[in-house]
């Protein structure tokens, strides 16, 4: 890991650019981000309503310097289309549903195409996925399921840096003794039964070309799987390890990681993607729609006593 945290430091040193990568684009300082809503699963949560977002998600965008609106499935394509218009970004989180025939996936695949076509034209539209929402990403760009079995349940990892993390726009910024950490201290939280093993996606001319590996790391079944990956061309960035749980999730029968290092890493990504969100000109064309989307017009219920989550939004 150490050797791994010198060679990334060098590469940055060669390819370092000024910290403002913006150019011409003016900077939207009221940034929101749409959240998908997710299928409930676990039965215990069933009763409180259909779809859900852990106010955990919620907390890291608002960290960040950010808004949040609740993104509802099952809901037309046009309005769908509008509130992409409306929005400065996407999160995907994490949760147990397929990835092919959910309506979660479904939607997100509306977001992801109208992010790309975007894109395409200039208008800048970031997206990123944790956990299943990184695995939701490699489906989407693959066209197939290219899952294995890579349990890391409840264990907090290093990262193995790639070379192309010291130029990445997640990594670049960040200070050179947090890097050292990041890749020496288990500070990234991970919860998962599968991935995308090292050799599927370099082996996957689509995942290949679309996506930097920025981090590997070893499964409990000794396999070896992408655990950070970003968008070469877009601004679409996927972890499959869990950044929000490292300042607001707390339950003791977790290793979820609460060091001071741990706090500053997802500080510094919550950062990262709502800047990335501010390159946005998206907007409501009414004050009056925006104040009535944010989710501040809902109340999390406790969920502590039967879930790992604090809080979670029901909808």
């Amino acid at each position: 890991m150490l050797l791994s945290a010198i060679i990334f430091f060098f590469i940055r040193a060669c390819n370092a650019r000024p910290a403002s990568s913006y150019g011409n684009n003016p900077t939207n300082d009221r940034p929101i981000i749409g959240i998908l809503t997710q299928e409930v699963e676990d039965p215990e949560m069933k009763p409180y309503g259909k779809t859900y977002i852990p106010s955990s998600y919620v907390k890291f965008i608002e960290s960040g310097g950010g808004r949040v609106i609740p993104i509802r499935l099952n809901q037309t394509r046009e309005d769908h289309e509008n509130i992409f218009k409306s929005i400065n970004g996407l999160l995907l989180i994490g949760g147990a549903v397929d990835l092919e025939t959910s309506d979660f996936a479904h939607t997100a695949k509306i977001y992801f195409q109208l992010a790309l076509k975007a894109n395409d034209v200039g208008d800048y539209f970031p997206i990123w996925g944790t956990c299943l929402g990184f695995q939701l990403l490699t489906v989407l760009v693959a066209g197939e399921n290219l899952l294995s079995k890579t349990p890391a349940e409840n264990i907090p990892l290093p990262l193995n840096l790639t070379s192309e993390a010291a130029s990445s726009r997640m990594f670049r910024d960040f200070p050179a003794e947090l890097i050292t950490a990041l890749s020496q201290e288990a500070l990234t939280g991970n919860f998962h039964h599968f991935g995308v093993t090292d050799q599927v996606f370099l082996g996957n001319d689509k995942l290949r070309s679309f996506f930097s590996v920025l981090s590997i790391n070893k499964a409990e079944n000794g396999v070896v799987f992408v655990s950070t990956m970003e968008g070469r061309k877009y601004p679409f960035y996927g972890v499959q390890w869990h950044p929000e749980v490292n300042r607001f999730q707390w339950d003791p029968q977790y290793n979820f990681p609460h060091s001071q290092n741990a706090v500053r890493v997802s500080s510094l990504l919550a950062e990262v993607f709502v800047n990335e969100g501010r390159r946005s000109s998206h907007h409501f064309s009414q004050a009056e729609k925006e104040t009535k989307a944010l989710i501040y017009n809902y109340n999390p219920l406790f969920v502590g006593n039967f879930t790992a989550y604090e809080q979670v939004y029901f909808f």
